[in-house]
């Protein structure tokens, strides 16, 4: 199927064949008839695109800060690789979307296949929407009406906090496509409403709706108009729906104002503002979120979890039904809004009109949607097979998310190995990363993996709660697998590994990379050869993840001791080289310890050695964030963030540094792939792996 792609780092524009979404756990599958190009938020990330590096700096002060940090703790060389693999990933278009639905997702509810339903979906021939963000779409109302339902939404959120009455008087700042709805929304709320902007058009467009109008182009004066329209009383409240970085709009919606008047911003505009503005006349200001209450909610949004109706009367979803009803009762007009209107297979003109500054509303069809159910194209051709070189490392990647694309693959495609099927949920990063790094395939299905029989190893990079299923599949296929930590979430599932292991006789390899870091390697040739138990200090300053994310999630993530802490518990038994006989842990209480990423492990092993680890969330990011101490037998190695190693008291030995952070990405991989190609023994020995997710486990259980 073909969809829009933004390059925020060239700026271009590009319609792509991208394998069809398959359905997902609460998800509605969608073959989309119409959406529409929300001018204002697209033009945007359009213009930020096409910017250089100076301006795109000057655009996101806080970013540079960030950068400017990681400069400091992980070196210049990883940083740029960061920010340039940032810049690189495709950012899908769209988010107004109006189609039929073929395919219900387990667990959703409310939906049937063939209902026509609004959607926040992207520009695709077919997306994959949560059901809270969808909409029926009522038999009146036609594609190309429906596909304004979301952007409509955005303009209704405002006008809802804004809480018009019948009768008041409310000014909208900015007549582009959200305000003239918003002054339609507000005049079938009874209100009496006047349009503020510089263009002609819009203010003569305003007018047919029954605004009057203030037209800055002509010098007109907005505030003497506003004290006639108020009657002298000030206006009720201003919606601002405008983008500027200047601080005026603001400014003169205050003087604009009664005494205790509402200002609501929609738009994006300056906000230096005067406190003497709202102190003399106890103004109100509130920024609207979007589509209303759920925005940004994981639970609401990809849970499906909905607000009680009584307590929550308008949700994202319920705004989007709102919308539907006014367009089929013929109190907002949309199609006196539509400026232009483009196939798909024309996207990229459509959106040089952007540029132009005349475009207002632009409509996207799909005359040639894809059917979507058992006719679904969920594999693409990125590359002729033909060309592939005989290998016995022949790669399917299910996964395709930022650590992926940003430090495996890169390291991964020097390898040699034959990239054959790369698999991503949308199909979108799959695509990009696919062609970028010389995949032949990108899917959507990951049985297109298992089912391949010259696949000889799965890579697994996917959220955590899936890993164990992959896992098990691909083993149950009599494939070798290399899956990213952790392994699994639960003691049971990882007991079904265990058994599969045995039963299938294939290696499953943990993507625990900093054992093969050339700083661990030189740690672990000098500690061997010291006959006597090692003390471990192993400190990460893992920064702050906020509760909402979803490693956080103990169903999605499993929490940060079983997802990143394996890493570090692993790493301090292949520097001592003995197995684990007692374990501990003590976790902060509450405050910066509630998540459970503030604690210290205590191991002890065989050999006598015993290794502290504190994982440590509550630090400060000007802090390097990985420090490995071993003490033995009067001498000392420290190792600073992957970068430098230092030994005291080594005999010919004193340090050894990297230009750049050496984590063993890269000699991971390369390891891994040697080993396909020639046999031999695991890089790292299952029952390692299986130690260090037991631990993990069980220590997480003690929280």
């Amino acid at each position: 199927m073909k969809q829009i792609l933004q390059n925020l780092s060239s700026g271009e524009t590009t319609l792509t064949e991208v394998p069809e979404p398959k359905v997902r756990k609460g998800h509605l599958l969608i073959r989309t008839e119409a959406s529409l190009v929300s001018v204002g938020t697209e033009k945007m990330l359009v213009d930020f695109g096409k910017a250089n590096l100076l301006d795109k700096a000057r655009q996101q002060p806080d970013k540079v800060k960030q950068v400017l940090q990681k400069m400091k703790t992980d070196g210049i060389i990883t940083t740029v690789e960061a920010v340039r693999a940032k810049l690189d990933q495709p950012l899908p278009l769209g988010y107004s979307n109006a189609g039929v639905v073929v395919e219900v997702g387990a667990g959703a509810v409310g939906f049937a296949v063939g209902d026509r339903v609004l959607s926040n979906g992207p520009h695709a021939g077919m997306v994959c929407v949560p059901q809270n963000l969808c909409a029926k779409v009522p038999d009146g109302v036609t594609p190309e009406q429906a596909c304004f339902g979301v952007v409509t939404s955005i303009g209704l959120q405002g006008v809802r906090l804004l809480e018009p009455t019948l009768g008041e008087r409310i000014v909208v700042t900015g007549l582009g496509l959200i305000g003239l709805l918003c002054v339609q929304i507000l005049r079938a709320n009874g209100c009496s409403v006047l349009g503020i902007d510089f263009d002609p058009k819009k203010c003569e467009q305003a007018r047919r709706f029954g605004a009057e109008t203030v037209d800055l182009s002509k010098g007109e004066d907005a505030l003497v108009t506003a004290e006639k329209f108020s009657r002298g009383r000030g206006v009720d409240g201003v919606l601002i729906t405008a983008a500027t970085k200047s601080n005026e709009p603001v400014h003169q919606a205050a003087e604009m104002c009664r005494k205790r008047g509402r200002i609501i911003l929609v738009g994006v505009v300056g906000l230096d503002l005067l406190r003497s503005d709202f102190y003399e006349k106890e103004l109100s200001f509130q920024v609207s979120c979007s589509y209303g209450p759920g925005r940004y909610d994981s639970n609401y949004e990809d849970k499906g979890l909905d607000f009680p109706f009584g307590y929550v009367r308008w949700t994202e979803q319920r705004n989007f039904e709102a919308v539907l009803q006014l367009i089929e009762s013929g109190s907002l007009d949309t199609s006196s809004l539509v400026t232009h209107q483009f196939s798909i297979n024309e996207a990229v003109d459509a959106y040089e009109q952007l540029s132009g500054g005349n475009a207002l509303g632009i409509v996207l069809s799909y005359p040639e949607a894809p059917l979507g159910g058992e006719s679904a194209q969920r594999l693409v051709t990125l590359a002729p097979t033909s060309s592939a070189k005989p290998s016995k490392a022949v790669v399917g990647m299910i996964g395709a998310g930022n650590f992926t694309g940003q430090v495996l693959l890169p390291v991964l495609a020097k390898t040699g190995a034959r990239l054959k099927t790369i698999i991503s949920g949308a199909g979108v990063t799959g695509t990009h990363h696919g062609k970028k790094h010389g995949f032949e395939f990108s899917g959507t299905d990951a049985v297109d993996v298992f089912d391949d029989p010259e696949i000889s190893l799965v890579m697994v990079t996917t959220r955590h709660n899936s890993h164990a299923r992959q896992v098990l599949s691909a083993l149950a296929a009599g494939k070798h697998v290399f899956v990213e930590k952790p392994l699994c979430m639960t003691i049971g599932e990882l007991d079904e590994i265990e058994q599969a292991v045995r039963d299938s006789g294939k290696s499953v390899i943990v993507g625990f990379n900093r054992r093969f870091s050339p700083h661990t390697v030189k740690m672990k040739q000098l500690l061997d050869g010291i006959n006597a138990p090692k003390s471990v200090v192993l400190t990460v300053n893992s920064g702050l993840i906020p509760p909402e994310h979803w490693t956080q999630d103990p169903e999605v993530g499993g929490g940060r001791i079983v997802g990143e802490a394996c890493h570090f518990i692993d790493l301090c038994g292949f520097l001592v080289g003995a197995r684990v006989k007692g374990t501990s842990i003590n976790y902060l209480g509450e405050g910066a310890g509630a998540l459970g990423d503030v604690a210290s492990i205590q191991l002890s092993y065989e050999d006598g050695s015993i290794a502290t680890v504190h994982y440590l969330s509550n630090g400060s990011k000007s802090f390097p964030k990985e420090r490995v101490e071993v003490f033995s037998a009067g001498r000392v190695l420290q190792l600073d963030n992957f970068r430098q190693l230092t030994g005291y008291g080594w005999p010919g030995f004193k340090k050894l540094k990297t230009r750049s952070q050496a984590k063993g990405h890269a000699e991971e991989m390369a390891t891994v792939i040697d080993w396909l190609e020639q046999g031999g023994t695991a890089p790292i020995s299952f029952e390692d792996i299986l130690e260090t997710t037991r631990i993990s486990l069980e220590l997480w259980d003690q929280r």
